[in-house]
C-alpha cells in the first residue's frame, strides 16, 4: 500500500494544544462529508488526534531511517525513549473533551505505543539469541553510526579495527562449526549478515571515494575482511537449512528479510522449482518449509492482544474446530447433491478438474470479477465507486513465485497463478487444478471487489491517517467475510460452487488451527502440510506452498488467523447493527471501509457509539459461548 508524505499536513497542526489537554480544542465534525465530481463522497471529516497520529508516523520515520542499523545499541536507546515520550503526550490528552472518533483515535494510539514497546523488548531478546554468531556486529556498526554522526575519521585505526574483525570472523566460524542453534536462530543472524555487509560497504565506499589516505590504509584489510563477512554469511545461510538464496549473498550488499509485497522479492526467496535446493535440505522438510521456528503461546498472547482479539490461543483453536464441523456438514449435502454421497474429496477432486484451458485463465478471472461487481450492485449491498471498477488489472504469477503462492494474490492488481511452459507436466496440472473455475470464483472477489483492491481504494480516501493501525483482521478478515455473506446471499448456488466456496472456509479454518499449532510447538511444518491434505483437500504442491508462505518470515505470526477470525468479527457485527435494524446494509458495509483500517472492535465501537472509556480494554466476545 502506498506511503502518503503528510509532512505538508503537519505544519501549523496546533501539536501543543493536544499536549496541553485539549480542553479548548475545537472539535471537527465525525463525517463531514461532501461530493466529488464523479458523485462520490469525499471525506473531509477527522479527529482531534489526528495531528498527533500523523506527526508519531512521520517521526517514527525518521527515526527508523536515521536509526537504522538493527542490532545497534543507540536504535533500542533512542526507540525506547521515543516510544516513552510520545506516551506521555497521548496520556496528557483530555479524554473527557475528544469526540467518539477522537476517543478511538486515543485508543488506537496508545495502543499502538504500549505494542511498540513491548516490540523493542521482545526485539532486544532476539539479539541476545543470535548474538553469538556474530560477536563482531557491534564493531560494524560503530564504524558505520560514527560516519552518520559525521566524526573525524582516522584511517590508520580503522585499518587496525578491519584487520581486527577479519580475525574475529574466522574465530565465529569455529564457534558455528560446534553449535547447536536452532535454524530460525541460523536463518536470523544469516539474514543480519547480509545487513551488515550492506552497511560495512556503505561505510567504505564513502571515505574511499572521499579521502585518499583512507584507500592507502584500508584497501586490503577491507577486501580481506568483505570476503570473510560474506563467505560467513553464506555458511551461516546454508547451516540454518532454509530455502532460497537471501538477497545480498551474491556479492551486491543488499537488504536481507522477505517483503511478502513485493514479487521480485517473493521470486528470489522461492525455492528452486526444479524440485533442488542447493543450498539446504530437500523441498518439502521442516528446516525448508520453516525459515522461523516456533514463537511461544507468551509471543501470540500479546499479538493477539494487539490486535484486539480477547481470546486464548487454544480457544480460537476451538473456534476453528466449530467452524469446520459446519464446513463439513456443508460439504457433505453438497457432496451427495453431486452424486459421490459422503466422500467429500471425491467432490473436491472432481471441482478441481473442471479447470478451464491453459491460456483462458485471464479470461476467467476478468468475468468472474465483473459478475461479482454485478451482484453487489444488483443486491444494494455496498457503494462501489466508478473508478474502483476500471483501474485494475491482471498480472502473472511466475513459475518460482507460485512454490510460495500457489493461488492468487491482489490488491491494486490481481497476480494470477496459472501454468507456465517452463513448468513440469505435474506443476502445470496442480496449477490448472488448485484454480480451477470453482476455486477461482470466490478468490477473485476476494481480491478485487468488494476484497482487497476495493480496501487499497478506500483507505487511500476515507481516514489516510489510520493507515498506521493496519491489521490482517481487518484486510483479510473483511475479504473473507463477503465470501461468507454472498454465500448466505445465493451467490454460490450449484453444489460445484458450494464446493469451491467451502475448499477456501475449510482452508481458513485450518490455518487458524495449523498456524497455532505450530507456534504452540504441537505440529511440525511437514504434519501442518499433511494437515491441509488430510482436512482440506489440497494437492501437496499447493499445501507445502501454503506453509511455506505461513512460516518463511514474510507473515507474523497470527496473521493466518486473520481471515475466519476478522471475518466472524464482521460478521458478528453486521448481526448486531444490521440485523438489529440499526443499520441498512448498505449503509454498514459503506462504513466499514470509510472508518479506516482498524480492529473490527474499533469499528464497532465508531458505528454502534458505544460509551468509550481512557482506559479501555479488548473485551468484545464476538464468537458465540465456548462452554
Amino acid at each position: 500500500m502506498k506511503k502518503l508524505n503528510r509532512r505538508s499536513i503537519l505544519r501549523g497542526t496546533g501539536l501543543a494544544a493536544l499536549s496541553a489537554g485539549l480542553g479548548t480544542a475545537q472539535r471537527t465534525q465525525d463525517c463531514n462529508c461532501t461530493r466529488g465530481s464523479d458523485g462520490e463522497m469525499l471525506d473531509t471529516g477527522t479527529s482531534e488526534l489526528r495531528a498527533m497520529i500523523e506527526r508519531y508516523e512521520v517521526d517514527l520515520s525518521d527515526l527508523d531511517r536515521v536509526y537504522s542499523l538493527p542490532g545497534s545499541s543507540a536504535r533500542h536507546a533512542r526507540l525506547e525513549r521515543f516510544y516513552s515520550e510520545q506516551l506521555h503526550l497521548v496520556e496528557a490528552v483530555n479524554f473527557d473533551a475528544l469526540s467518539q472518533a477522537g476517543r478511538i483515535d486515543y485508543l488506537l494510539l496508545r495502543g499502538r505505543l504500549l505494542h511498540d514497546q513491548k516490540q523493542l523488548a521482545a526485539e532486544s531478546r532476539k539479539e541476545e539469541d543470535i548474538a553469538p554468531l556474530i560477536p563482531f556486529q557491534q564493531d560494524i556498526i560503530r564504524l558505520e553510526e560514527a560516519r552518520r554522526r559525521m566524526e573525524t575519521l582516522d584511517p590508520q585505526k580503522s585499518a587496525v579495527t578491519l584487520n581486527k574483525l577479519a580475525t574475529d570472523i574466522e574465530a565465529a566460524k569455529a564457534y558455528l562449526a560446534n553449535s547447536k542453534l536452532a535454524p530460525a536462530v541460523m536463518n536470523r543472524a544469516a539474514i543480519r549478515l547480509v545487513q551488515l555487509r550492506r552497511y560495512f560497504r556503505a561505510w567504505f565506499n564513502f571515505y574511499h571515494l572521499y579521502d585518499p589516505r583512507f584507500a592507502w590504509w584500508t584497501d586490503a584489510e577491507f577486501k580481506r575482511a568483505d570476503d570473510a563477512l560474506d563467505a560467513y554469511a553464506k555458511l551461516v545461510h546454508t547451516a540454518s537449512g532454509v530455502a532460497g538464496p537471501i538477497e545480498g549473498l551474491e556479492g551486491r550488499g543488499g537488504r536481507g528479510g522477505f517483503r511478502d509485497d513485493d514479487p521480485e522479492t517473493v521470486e528470489k526467496t522461492a525455492p528452486s522449482s526444479t524440485g533442488a535446493n542447493k543450498s539446504g535440505p530437500a523441498i518439502g522438510s521442516d528446516q525448508e518449509l520453516s525459515g522461523i521456528g516456533p514463537v511461544g503461546n507468551e509471543a501470540l498472547v500479546e499479538a493477539l492482544t494487539a490486535a484486539m482479539i480477547p481470546y486464548s490461543p487454544d480457544e480460537l483453536i476451538k473456534i476453528a474446530n466449530r467452524e469446520f464441523a459446519w464446513c463439513d456438514r456443508e460439504m457433505l449435502r453438497a457432496s451427495a447433491e453431486m452424486g459421490f454421497g459422503n466422500d467429500w474429496k471425491k467432490a473436491v477432486e472432481a471441482v478441481k478438474n473442471k479447470f478451464v484451458d491453459p491460456g483462458q485463465m485471464i479470461y476467467l478471472v476478468r468475468d468472474l470479477s465483473r459478475e461479482a461487481i454485478e451482484f453487489l450492485e444488483k443486491k444494494e449491498l455496498v457503494t462501489v465507486p466508478p473508478l474502483v471498477k476500471e483501474d485494475y488489472w491482471e498480472e502473472a504469477m511466475t513459475p518460482r513465485m507460485q512454490l510460495v503462492n500457489p493461488f492468487f494474490t491482489g490488491g491494486e492488481t490481481i497476480q494470477v497463478s496459472s501454468p507456465a511452459s517452463s513448468q513440469t507436466l505435474q506443476q502445470r496440472m496442480e496449477a490448472l487444478r488448485g484454480n480451477n473455475m470453482f476455486f477461482a470464483r470466490a478468490t477473485v472477489f476476494h481480491e478485487l471487489i468488494p476484497g482487497h483492491h476495493m480496501q487499497f481504494y478506500m483507505t487511500e480516501r476515507y481516514r489516510i491517517y489510520r493507515s498506521l493501525f493496519s491489521t490482517p483482521f481487518w484486510s483479510e478478515g473483511m475479504a473473507f467475510y463477503w465470501e461468507m455473506l454472498l454465500w448466505d446471499l445465493g451467490f454460490t448456488h450449484t453444489p460445484e460452487q458450494r464446493v469451491g466456496a467451502l475448499v477456501w472456509r475449510m482452508h481458513r479454518c485450518a490455518r487458524i488451527v495449523f498456524s497455532l499449532s505450530f507456534h504452540l510447538k504441537k505440529m511440525t511444518a511437514v504434519e501442518c502440510v499433511q494437515f491441509l491434505m488430510d482436512w482440506v483437500g489440497f494437492d501437496r504442491a499447493n499445501a507445502e506452498g501454503e506453509v511455506r508462505r505461513s512460516f518463511n518470515g514474510s507473515y507474523p505470526p497470527i496473521y493466518q488467523c486473520a481471515y475466519m477470525l476478522g471475518a466472524l468479527q464482521f460478521y458478528a457485527l453486521r448481526q448486531e447493527l444490521v440485523g438489529s435494524g440499526k443499520m441498512s446494509s448498505r449503509a454498514f458495509h459503506d462504513a466499514m471501509y470509510r472508518e479506516g483500517d482498524i480492529p473490527v472492535e474499533m469499528l464497532r465501537l465508531a458505528l454502534n457509539g458505544q460509551k468509550v472509556t481512557r482506559d479501555y480494554q479488548t473485551s468484545w466476545m464476538f464468537y458465540k459461548s465456548l462452554g
